[in-house]
């Protein structure tokens, strides 16, 4: 039987094949929405991806060059050069921001690195010695932690992205492989019964029309015998009015007189 597969419990009804094939039409249009999106979400992963693995590549690199200088400006100062430091500085000069970038109505954070020109507490450290190595120990932890904010903001969007790719592809399945085709074995159902019911009304139609004829012959036949049976009667009644007619006077059994 067509529709015989998993479909809606609905009455087989014009109105329900009219909202089954808008519901149809609605999953079509969210389906293919939805395999949109998750296509533009998987562009922009793979290219966070590909920008995670170059961040940390970069990273490996940043850290054994500021390691290096760390171990020089050590060696420059001769001292604890993180105590220094932390003791001389008051405020963060470093400082991070984050905003939100829309991709496909999925909000992913972007952190921002800046400096702040007006802090520089520890201008003065390394005056006494080391200087230029403590200047270019900290350009290069600059650039280490903002290349590890990168990396943050880079691998937030990564988990952010993923479990939204998830759940769009369920959704994409679900519509595709359970909803879309239950529907459409409801339409093919509603189809099939409405088919039969016309078929049971045609029926009935032309048996009540072939009854009404049988009727209509029947009753033309009843008066053409009435109406044979009313000439007839008129035919035998005509012949005896003439019979009677014939002779008025009694003269029928005079016979001629010659003279």
């Amino acid at each position: 039987m067509s529709g015989s597969g998993a479909r809606e419990a609905v009455f087989p009804t014009r109105q329900s094949l009219g909202l089954m094939k808008s519901k149809l039409k609605g999953a079509q249009t969210g389906h293919d929405l939805l395999k949109r999106k998750s296509e533009a979400l998987t562009k922009r992963f793979r290219e966070i991806t590909r920008r995670i693995d170059e961040a940390k590549r970069k990273m490996g690199r940043v850290m054994q060059i500021a390691a290096f200088s760390l171990a020089e400006v050590t060696y420059a100062v001769g001292g604890d050069i993180g105590y220094q430091i932390q003791e001389s500085a008051k405020q963060a000069r470093f400082r991070v921001r984050t905003k939100q970038e829309n991709v496909s109505g999925v909000f992913l954070p972007q952190f921002e690195s800046y400096t702040a020109e007006s802090n520089n507490d520890f201008a003065l450290t390394g005056l006494g010695k080391g200087g230029q190595q403590v200047q270019r120990c900290r350009e290069t932890y600059a650039r280490a932690v903002e290349t590890l904010v990168e990396l943050a903001s880079l691998q937030t969007a990564f988990v952010i992205l993923d479990e939204v790719i998830k759940v769009v592809n369920r959704r994409v399945n679900a519509i595709e492989h359970v909803i879309i085709p239950r529907t459409e074995n409801t339409i093919k159902y509603i189809n099939s019964e409405l088919d039969e019911l016309d078929r049971e009304e045609f029926y009935r139609l032309k048996k009540v029309s072939g009854k009404k004829q049988r009727d209509a012959a029947e009753a033309d036949q009843q008066r053409e015998s009435e109406k044979a049976a009313a000439t007839k009667e008129q035919t035998e009644k005509a012949a005896v009015d003439a019979g009677d007619s014939q002779d008025l006077l009694g003269d029928k059994d005079n016979e001629d007189v010659i003279f």
